[in-house]
């Protein structure tokens, strides 16, 4: 049986407060996934510990000049998430605890998943 899994679109503004409730809830983050179209759309991922059952946060962000508050201060593994976020998508993580500063991966091009965002760099 596959369990149906809700997602729920949120702004990036509601980001921290609907996260801080599911922690008090008892949710563990399972993972953070970006995935490029028109707009960047960013799928966070939580686990009820009781039930086992899957609840998706989706925001969608601009391309071009991304940016999203960071979840460190409530789920502190979030860092790698966030800082891949940066370094493969060009996003602006705001209070990222621990900030590689776009030096997470070592790749030769930089926010090769938002050609946009690179070319603004350039």
């Amino acid at each position: 049986m596959i369990e149906e899994q809700e997602i729920i679109e949120i702004k990036k503004e509601e980001l921290v407060e609907k996260v801080t409730a599911l922690e008090a809830k008892g949710y563990r983050l399972v993972q953070i996934h970006c995935t490029t179209l028109d707009t960047l759309i960013v799928d966070y991922t939580f686990e009820e510990y009781d039930t086992m059952k899957f609840l998706n946060y989706r925001i969608e962000i601009p391309r071009k000049d991304p940016q999203l508050p960071s979840i460190t201060s409530i789920y502190f593994a979030a860092f790698t998430y966030e800082n891949e976020l940066h370094d493969l998508f060009g996003i602006k993580i705001d209070g990222n605890l621990l900030d590689f500063g776009g030096t997470f991966y070592r790749i030769e091009v930089k926010q090769p998943f938002n050609p946009e965002q690179t070319d603004q760099e350039k």
